[in-house]
């Protein structure tokens, strides 16, 4: 799959590394604003099953 993007990317080395590095970019900042904050109530995270009886330490 990477293999192909490489490919079908325009220009040289250099201008295929930036492309890709801003496709990465791009890739993680949607992940961040759109993907995760629409996933998180649906994650089990708040449920803590931690006993609150236990003295710290044990």
């Amino acid at each position: 799959m990477y293999g192909w993007i490489w490919r079908h990317l325009p220009g040289n080395v250099w201008v295929k590394a930036f492309l890709s590095l801003v496709l990465v970019v791009a890739a993680v900042y949607m992940l961040f604003q759109y993907v995760f904050p629409w996933a998180e109530p649906l994650l089990p995270f708040g449920d803590v099953t931690v006993d609150e009886g236990m003295p710290a330490g044990r």
